[in-house]
């Protein structure tokens, strides 16, 4: 029989036992609805299956990442409704985003069971007191501020505090930490020295704020997005015929991510769920990395303990990554510590076997990041496409060099969970502070006392909040503070490369790199943190940047902290699907001391690292990548010495060996020479309308002079040329350094 719209039948899906399981990510955008309760059973694995038919008192499944635990929650509530075990109406599923709910509803319409409520915690909490306000309390329900940073502020103001725009975001996020804790003002000293949170103030002057602030709410009548929670409890705790109604309306509960919930949340959802049994809850504690805004895994991993009847699932066929991404996550849990990793789940890939994860060191940040993007690109060329792709980093400071390097390789990109560096508004006032330096610098007395670039560069940004230490703590502060760090180390790179250049050049410099960054918005490869990326996936997956200090993250201080920060290292590593690299740079900028360390949770993972400890982790078998990662033997090639070529000593700083010589050495560079390439790059660079340094950059300029290659095979091994450079100007760099035009003709005639 014809289907819809005269269209053939789906062919009815296939069972578990016939291959039919697929990941939920890559199913038909217009499935067919099943057509019976037993249909929707169709196709999930043993595990799924088991959560799905769990219909009655409480249920825990343990989900771990790629395991398809939104489709065996979403089949479990439509195999209930399609049995008449459940009514729709009777049911409310809960999770922590908008999207992450829209989802479910979408999934659940088209498994036939329409009508189910799936909303976060807040939008739940919200139609319940907008609808008994009135009953409960009278009149109107008070105006919800949907942005509380302007009532903080005016609450500093009140106590005398003076904030700037980063100390009010995170004085902020301290007062919603409170209240999700149920801390009140008084209590908040003595509760964040307990929690060991590195406030942004002095957590008396935050308790001071925090009770203005509340104060200032009840004077105009308005709430925030925590009251909202916090009225909810406090209506359902004092009213029992409220709570009766709203327990007669839900009668099954199911919350997604519950290793997520903070006691705020936990209370609510007691209160809804009252004294009856109904209530699945799903989550993973290894995947628990939000927990500085209150989150925590122990109501997950209590579960059992309060509830001994509970039926417990464990879903650990993952089929999001191959064995070989699913090897190295395994790995890197079995070193945790810590009673989340008591409970850590052993992932099982489901997918055919693919390459080995690549591990690659760099000399410094930037070679990093070229190194990054020349693979990206081999990668779009081979097919993936660049929506596939991801770069993962700890911090958004890390992203300029990135979003650089993407640029020059002309290859499209997007960010996720921040703006693009140079739209950041602590980098535009920095450069607009810069720029005003290097017009009116004369009269600026912070600058009488400092000659040299770099020098004049930390002078005017430490009125911009740049300091030689960074900030206690994370949040906004110490965001802040990256991003200026940031403009300070290009400041620092620049003037090595150019040892003449002022204020202006540098300006000129930070100016064309914002135009080369801001092109129109295009889908590309994703730059995010590894904290935005939480329930994301991509084909290939770069995790950078993993050193000491950066992961895990300088101020992660007790073990609990470190920990966090290994889970979040495993949520990176579980995006990939089929290619995983990671890497790191042994120096923050060309020619630096090589003092950094690989990431500690990479030991007895990476190829010639040891095992930490008594518990080591299983080694990767294979596939290691080092300097440009090409993949290859478990062990690094030792590279061959690179001599001086005017004292011939054996060079090891990295600045050095770009140059072929000591830094003392006498430059042999043609001064002639280096102005023309710098004129022919100026006029490359208008043609292709692309900054300067995406031609070749000054370093890459000044080793050309300094080697005048007369042939291609010398121009080519000269750092920066590359193949493709070579190919596309070597034969008018070569033409320049034999003193011709571009044209053939010798210059002089």
């Amino acid at each position: 029989m014809p289907g819809p719209c005269g269209q053939a039948p789906h062919p009815p899906l296939p069972t578990w036992q016939h291959g039919g399981v697929t990941a939920a990510t890559h199913s038909s955008l217009f499935p067919q609805v099943p057509d019976s309760a037993d249909a929707v059973l169709d196709g999930l694995d043993p595990e799924q299956r088991e959560v799905a038919t769990a219909l009655h008192g409480p249920v825990c499944v343990l989900a771990g990442a790629g395991t398809g635990k939104t489709r065996a929650i979403t089949h479990r509530i439509a195999y209930g409704v399609r049995a008449g075990i459940l009514q729709p109406a009777s049911v409310l599923a809960v999770t922590f985003t908008n999207r992450a709910a829209g989802e479910m509803r979408g999934r659940l319409r088209q498994l036939g069971a329409g009508g189910v409520q799936a909303r976060t915690f807040h939008s739940a909490a919200l139609r319940q007191l907008q609808y008994f306000w009135p009953k409960a309390v009278g009149g109107d329900l008070p105006r919800l501020v949907e942005r509380k940073i302007q009532l903080v502020a005016e609450a500093a103001a009140r106590c005398r505090v003076r904030l700037d725009r980063n100390e009010l975001r995170d004085v902020t996020g301290e007062i919603e930490w409170a209240k999700v804790t149920q801390t009140v003002p008084g209590d908040y000293p003595a509760a964040a020295a307990k929690s060991g949170r590195d406030a942004p103030r002095d957590a008396a002057e935050i308790s001071q704020i925090y009770a203005m602030y509340e104060q200032l709410k009840r004077d105009r009548a308005v709430i925030d997005f925590e009251d909202v929670l916090l009225l909810t409890v406090g209506i359902l705790q004092d009213r029992h015929d409220i709570a009766d109604h709203v327990r007669s309306q839900y009668q099954h509960f199911v919350v997604d991510e519950y290793q997520d919930v903070s006691p705020l949340q936990q209370r609510l959802l007691e209160l809804w769920l009252g004294d009856r049994p109904n209530l699945c809850v799903v989550g993973d504690a290894s995947q628990t990395i939000y927990s500085f805004t209150g989150a925590t895994p122990d109501h997950l991993l209590n579960f059992r303990t309060k509830h001994p009847d509970a039926t417990v699932v464990k879903l650990v066929r993952d089929y999001r990554s191959t064995p070989q991404v699913v090897h190295l996550a395994n790995g890197l849990l079995s070193q945790a510590r810590g009673r989340a990793a008591e409970h850590r789940l052993e992932l099982v890939s489901q997918r055919e076997p693919g390459p080995e994860p690549l591990y690659t060191e760099y000399t410094d940040e930037p070679a990093e990041a070229e190194g990054t993007a020349r693979r990206i690109r081999d990668l779009i060329a081979a097919g993936v496409p660049a929506g596939e792709i991801a770069v993962l980093y700890r911090i958004n400071a890390q992203s300029e060099v990135y979003e650089q390097a993407l640029a020059d390789a002309g290859v499209p990109y997007q960010l996720r969970g921040a703006e693009r560096f140079f739209e950041r508004q602590e980098v535009r006032k920095a450069i607009a502070g810069l720029r005003s330096a290097a017009r009116f610098g004369d009269n600026d007395p912070l600058l009488d006392d400092v000659v040299d670039l770099p020098s004049q560069t930390r002078a005017v940004l430490s009125g911009n909040g740049w300091t030689t230490q960074p900030p206690a703590g994370s949040g906004a502060v110490r965001d802040q503070w990256e991003s200026l760090a940031a403009l300070v180390r290009l400041a620092e790179d620049f003037a090595k490369t150019r040892p003449t250049a002022t204020l202006s050049d540098l300006v000129a410099e930070l100016d064309e790199r914002a135009a080369a960054q801001h092109a129109p918005a295009v889908q590309g490869v994703t730059l995010a943190s590894l904290h935005s990326a939480k329930g994301l996936e991509w084909d290939a997956v770069f995790l950078v940047g993993l050193t000491e200090g950066m992961m895990p993250i300088t101020y992660a201080k007790t073990d609990e902290q470190v920990e966090e920060e290994r889970r979040l290292l495993y949520v990176g590593v579980t995006r990939a699907r089929l290619h995983l690299v990671l890497s790191w740079a042994l120096s923050r900028s060309p020619g630096g001391r090589a003092s950094r360390r690989p990431s500690r949770f990479l030991n007895g993972l990476r190829p010639g690292s040891s095992t930490p400890g008594s518990r080591g982790a299983s080694a990767p078998r294979g596939g290691s990548g080092a300097g440009a990662g090409t993949g290859g033997p478990a062990k690094r090639k030792r590279r061959s010495s690179a001599l001086c070529r005017v004292c011939g000593k054996t060079l090891t700083d990295a600045g050095e060996v770009k140059l072929m010589r000591c830094e003392d050495c006498p430059s042999d560079m043609d001064e002639a020479l280096y102005e023309r390439l710098r004129d022919w790059r100026a006029g490359q660079a208008r043609e292709l309308g692309q900054p300067a340094y995406c031609v070749f950059t000054d370093k890459t300029l000044m080793a050309i002079a300094e080697a005048a290659p007369g042939e291609a095979g010398e121009l080519a091994v000269i750092a920066g040329v590359g193949a493709r450079k070579l190919e596309r100007f070597g034969a008018d760099v070569l033409a320049l350094c034999a003193g011709q035009g571009l044209g053939g003709a010798d210059e002089e005639d």
